[in-house]
């Protein structure tokens, strides 16, 4: 597998990180959205896609075992929308557990959707699967699996989202690269077509921090948004109960992608649990925009409370919520770490 780490230096970079977050100051915007949060309970890691003033909703179902759709002509509606399964897990052998964290994208005028799955004999095998579906709109048609998205190192590996820049296309997902106890980085490689990838494959993030290890050494969950002459990466880091948090990496637009130490890394969470508003372990977002196709929204997971009776991943209370994104002086996204 063809690795590149960046050189940069920590000190350099996280020097270079408190100066950007220490001088930049929130600007103001013309419109403030707010939402009625929850606004759909009991679906993790939510992925919003819209299309013609139209916003399809994809997420994790509690159960883990099929790939529900709901449409909406606003974020506010997807709370009552009719939400349809397109997709249930096999009986026996791949794509038999585990059905996580679905994506729903739109390239060259066909719906894929991007989702991790287990073995059913092995729930724990866990690959990147993709579905295709020609209709225009995707509630609607026929889903039709196109099978697994072959990495270079064959091992764990979920979270699959895709994007486009000057061009080209892109894949970043979640991997473990390393073995052993070293957790999922994240990895990007460009693509031949929305199934297959042409390499190298870079590694873009691993967990150094410790916000990045409580519990699980994890980075997964990236999600892109192209603004202000950059490409961001969210990413969410450690279990997937309070201590769960977003990350962000980020590079200018005009710069080699490719080039693993273009990238920097924030040095701690940019959205975390905050006790005084009753957001525990915020995480695995996407984007979308606004009724005015201009303000950025991101929908990410979150509980309401921090105790938790077993293992997280048994905890059904994990919510998808709305909220807006600010921007600073310098460009950078602010998502509230305040705010509700």
């Amino acid at each position: 597998m063809s690795i590149n780490i960046s050189s940069i230096s920590k000190l350099r970079r996280i020097g270079l990180i408190l100066m950007i977050f220490a001088i930049s100051a929130r600007i103001g915007n013309t419109q403030t959205y707010h939402f009625a949060n929850p606004i759909v309970k009991q679906r993790a890691d939510p992925w919003v896609y819209k299309i013609d003033s139209i916003y399809y909703m994809t997420a994790t179902v509690p159960e883990y075992d099929r790939i529900v759709l709901r449409k909406s002509k606003t974020i506010e509606g997807l709370s009552s929308a009719v939400e349809q399964v397109v997709w249930h897990k096999h009986e026996k052998g791949v794509m038999g557990h585990h059905i996580w964290a679905p994506e729903l994208h739109r390239i060259n005028g066909i719906w894929y959707i991007y989702f991790a799955a287990g073995e059913a004999e092995n729930i724990w095998n866990i690959r990147m699967w993709l579905l295709s579906n020609p209709s225009t709109d995707p509630t609607l048609g026929v889903w039709k699996e196109e099978g697994q998205i072959w990495t270079e190192k064959e091992s764990f590996s979920l979270d699959a989202t895709t994007f486009e820049h000057k061009g080209h296309l892109y894949l970043v997902w979640a991997q473990n690269v390393r073995g052993g106890e070293h957790g999922t980085a994240l990895v990007m490689s460009e693509m031949k077509d929305p199934k297959t990838l042409v390499g190298p494959e870079i590694i873009l993030s691993e967990p150094e921090f410790n916000w990045e290890r409580m519990k699980y050494n994890v980075n997964e969950g990236p999600a892109v948004l192209k603004k202000n002459g950059k490409i961001f990466i969210t990413y969410s880091a450690s279990a997937t109960n309070h201590n769960y948090c977003m990350g962000m990496l980020w590079i200018n637009e005009n710069e080699d992608l490719m080039d693993a130490t273009r990238w920097q890394k924030s040095p701690g969470p940019v959205f975390s649990t905050n006790e005084d508003v009753k957001r525990y372990g915020p995480g695995h977002n996407s984007f979308t925009t606004a009724d005015d196709n201009e303000t950025v929204i991101f929908i990410y997971h979150a509980r309401d409370y921090k105790e938790i009776q077993g293992h997280e991943l048994s905890d059904p209370n994990r919510d998808t919520y709305a909220k807006q994104v600010y921007w600073t002086a310098r460009g950078f996204p602010d998502f509230g770490q305040n705010e509700r």
